[in-house]
């Protein structure tokens, strides 16, 4: 366009607010000296524009140049404000010498015109073709090349060459240069070397590199905000607009690259209720009613169809809450909890049967008597050792070695039947009142939903009946509903539900499956491209941490844990202690093996006449000299005399006459003898009687050569 044209187009892009804050205008060479030609009125409206133009070395020539064309022009144009040629008059300048150049290369040539054989127009001159002079003159044209007032004059594709170009941007009343265009470097600061450009001042007198657009048509943009009155912390007005979801706008808005201007519009009627419904809202943007939309709006394929959402910026998914319960009451019974029946069993079948093979070892004195007495002492012992009280001494090793892996396993059992004891009486066990919905449809209870929202579909496809679905407003509802059964779940999006347990923690909890749906997200017009900012804006959020930092002044700093559903008892089991179990019963099975070899085959005339009978009575006589025989083989005597009554007298010894014989026992008025130890061989021993007890008397070897009885000469006149 021309520069007069050119002038006007810039005063109205002004008057239009165009050539604010925002908006960015290049001009090409045609436009970028009209600033130089028309002057201050072009300078007015054309800041901050930036505009490129062959670069012109300045030379020695070039200088003399324009002196002598700025006088020349200032005697002729007196008052005008063009001070110098611009690149065009340059081009003018050369193109002239060129043409006079191409004039000398071509010569004289007879004008002769002959008619066109391609065209045959309406008009005579399309019936004319080209003279010979012409081609001649175009063909010399097309080959000059010199060195003029704008450099190298040089024509190629019918073009003249400019191989450098010079950006520049209009600040104040003049042109300033803020780099270059080279081949070799692309936009820089400098011909010679790749550097960035020097700062640009752009329209509205700003140093920030606008986008290159302004939403919508450089307006304030209107933003729907949705009114509910349940969950304020995400979006509110209370002297303005506040929330989670406007603090979070804010953030990402200020950030942007360019300005943009905003306002609050809440989507409410006169008595400051909603105005309709979630739905409705998003559609008046549809209809250019609104903007965007900046609240908790769900994204939803529905929705969608009709605008633009960013990416989610809230957890996403949909869950139930319900209530929860301490299953541990203390009972009379609680101190069985502990440990499992299984558990409780299978301990006191080791306690029998590590008694049995301690018994069946040991066998010594205090394990003799009676068999009622002779279990009580067993069942006393083993019993005694789970609460380390044992005061029994054992004579086997291999009793030693059972008692002491047992004792091993009682300490294990002990200390963890404490631990676990202690966490039930100390620690409440909640654990939720229903589990999954189909539990709550089997029996018929109702499940509650945040009123206005998509949830009603949601629950329509899990086969749960209008009738049973209930809608709420607010945390305090929910609590009310849930703690007075009015409803027995509450089904709602992750972030709602977040923010109740902030309150609620200890006594709901979120359960069952995630049914998936995206989270909360900002709607703009289809294709606005704001879209994208906004969203590249919530990804750095959540990727310098500011993200976390807004969700915990929403949730608060302490997290509310799951009590999921899958939570089990925390009574021990058998399989817990299995291995020290098998270890315990290996050590007994093998220390009882052991016994019953060592004290068969210590007796081999038992072993040869149990070979002599049949196989089950010679086991039965294994087994009776295995229980009668006594505890270590080692310490019972090959061979046991018949023990006399010392008095008695045998063979040479003499005995009583006939008449002094008496039945049965006699007792004498007289003081019974007392008999001092007897001597004899080792390891013998013989009945001695002491008034009227028996008693068994250890004689010492007195003779060794000819194994001889000694004792006082009183006693052998007995």
């Amino acid at each position: 366009m021309s520069n007069t044209l050119a002038l006007k187009f810039f005063q109205l892009a002004k008057d239009e607010g165009m050539m604010g804050e925002g908006f960015v205008w290049i001009t090409a060479y045609g436009l970028t000296d009209v600033f130089d030609v028309v002057g201050s009125p072009a300078l007015d409206v054309m800041q901050g524009v930036l505009g490129v133009k062959p670069h012109v070395q300045d030379t020695v020539e070039l200088q003399n140049f324009r002196q002598r064309w700025h006088n020349k022009y200032q005697s002729e144009n007196p008052g005008t404000s063009l001070t110098e040629p611009t690149v065009s008059g340059l081009y003018a300048y050369d193109t002239i010498w060129a043409l006079a150049l191409a004039a000398e290369m071509a010569g004289f040539v007879d004008s002769d015109f002959g008619l066109s054989v391609t065209n045959n127009g309406p008009t005579d001159f399309d019936r004319i073709d080209a003279s010979k002079p012409a081609k001649k003159l175009r063909d010399s044209l097309l080959n000059v090349n010199f060195s003029g007032m704008s450099g190298e004059f040089q024509i190629e594709g019918k073009q003249l060459v400019s191989v450098n170009y010079t950006i520049i941007n209009i600040v104040g009343q003049k042109g300033k240069v803020v780099g270059f265009w080279t081949p070799v470097y692309g936009i820089s600061s400098s011909l010679n070397m790749k550097d960035g450009l020097h700062t640009v001042i752009w329209p509205g007198d700003n140093e920030t590199q606008p986008r290159g657009w302004l939403l919508p048509w450089n307006k304030t943009l209107k933003i729907g905000v949705p009114v509910r009155g349940g969950f304020g912390e995400f979006v509110r007005f209370e002297d303005g607009p506040k929330g989670f979801c406007i603090d979070l706008f804010k953030e990402v808005v200020s950030d942007l690259p360019y300005k943009v201007h905003f306002d609050y519009i809440p989507f409410e009627d006169r008595i400051g209720e909603s105005n309709g419904t979630i739905d409705e809202l998003v559609y008046k943007v549809y209809l250019k009613e609104f903007d965007a939309v900046v609240g908790d709006v769900t994204i939803l394929a529905n929705r969608s169809l009709y605008v633009d959402f960013t990416l989610p910026y809230t957890e996403s998914g949909v869950r139930m809450l319900v209530p929860v319960l301490d299953r541990r009451k203390k009972t009379a019974w609680t101190f069985l909890k502990p440990l499992t029946s299984d558990l409780w069993l299978g301990t006191g079948a080791f306690v029998v049967f590590t008694g049995f093979v301690v018994w069946c070892i040991e066998r010594n004195e205090q394990f003799k008597g009676h068999p009622a007495s002779q279990i009580g002492s067993v069942f006393y012992f083993i019993f005694s050792t789970l609460v380390f009280a044992h005061r029994e001494g054992m004579v086997n090793n291999l009793s030693r070695i059972v008692v002491i892996v047992w004792l091993f396993v009682v300490l294990i059992l002990q200390q963890s039947y404490t631990a676990s004891l202690s966490s039930i009486l100390t620690v409440e066990q909640l654990q939720p009142t229903v589990t999954n919905l189909e539990e709550v449809i089997s029996k018929g209870s109702h499940v509650g939903y945040l009123n206005d929202s998509f949830l009603p579909g949601l629950l329509r496809s899990l086969k749960i009946d209008d009738s049973k679905m209930t809608p709420f407003d607010s945390p305090e509802e929910y609590n009310e509903a849930l703690t007075t059964g009015k409803v027995a779940v509450i089904v709602d999006e992750i972030p709602y539900l977040k923010v109740f347990l902030k309150n609620y923690c200890h006594n709901y909890t979120m359960i069952g499956p995630t049914y998936k749906f995206d989270g909360f997200g900002y709607a703009f017009p289809l294709g606005s491209p704001l879209t994208a900012d906004i969203s590249r804006g919530i990804l750095k959020l959540e990727s310098n941490g500011r993200m976390v930092e807004l969700q915990k002044s929403l949730y608060g700093d302490n997290s509310c844990p799951d009590k999921d559903d899958s939570q089990t008892s925390s009574s021990l089991t058998l399989r817990s202690f299995q291995g020290l179990f098998i270890i315990s019963g290996a050590c007994s099975v093998l220390a009882l093996t052991l016994h019953a070899v060592r004290t068969i085959y210590g007796s081999p005339h038992g072993w040869s006449s149990a070979r002599d009978l049949s196989l089950w009575r010679g086991w039965l006589v294994i087994l009776s000299k295995l229980f009668h025989k006594g505890g270590n083989p080692s310490n019972t005597p090959d061979n046991e005399e018949p023990t006399v009554p010392v008095g008695t007298s045998t063979g040479d010894t003499g005995s009583p006459p006939e008449g002094e014989r008496t039945s049965g026992r006699e007792h004498s008025d007289a003081e019974p003898p007392s008999f001092p130890l007897l001597r004899g061989h080792s390891g013998r021993r013989i009945l001695s009687r002491d008034g009227s007890s028996l008693r068994r008397r250890q004689i010492e070897p007195c003779n060794e050569l000819h194994g001889e009885f000694m004792a006082p000469e009183a006693d052998r006149s007995m």
